[in-house]
């Protein structure tokens, strides 16, 4: 079984927040603090699930979704907008983007590993 899940996450208390959940459930975790790092690496880890924030320096996460789906080898991997944008329309606009999923922050710990294996492959 694949278990590498990458986080494309700027915030550190986030990042640290959803690998130190992820690990304690026996994912292999990979993070990237930007979107140019965050395609990169997936290109080279080839992850069973992308958790991807919106709102990223440089290049947002609708345009890395866009990005990654452009790559024939990661247009099969689930990707889940994990973001605060939380208004009518933000969901749409990310899985417009390529997202498979949406998850609103801030997340609650005792339902994010559920909201997460929705997304990953049986």
């Amino acid at each position: 079984m694949n278990n590498k899940i990458l986080i494309i996450e700027d915030n550190e208390q986030n990042l640290y927040l959803l690998s130190f959940i992820l690990e304690k459930h026996g994912y292999e975790v990979f993070a990237a603090m930007d979107g140019f790092e965050g395609i990169a690496l997936a290109d080279s880890v080839r992850p069973t699930l992308i958790l991807l924030d919106i709102q990223l320096p440089e290049m947002d996460g609708y345009d890395v979704a866009r990005k990654l789906r452009a790559n024939p080898s990661l247009a099969d991997v689930p990707i889940v907008a994990v973001t605060s944008y939380a208004m009518a329309g933000d969901r749409e606009k990310a899985l417009i983007a390529g997202c498979s999923g949406y998850i609103e922050k801030p997340i609650n710990p005792d339902t994010f590993m559920q909201q997460v294996k929705e997304h990953l492959p049986a």
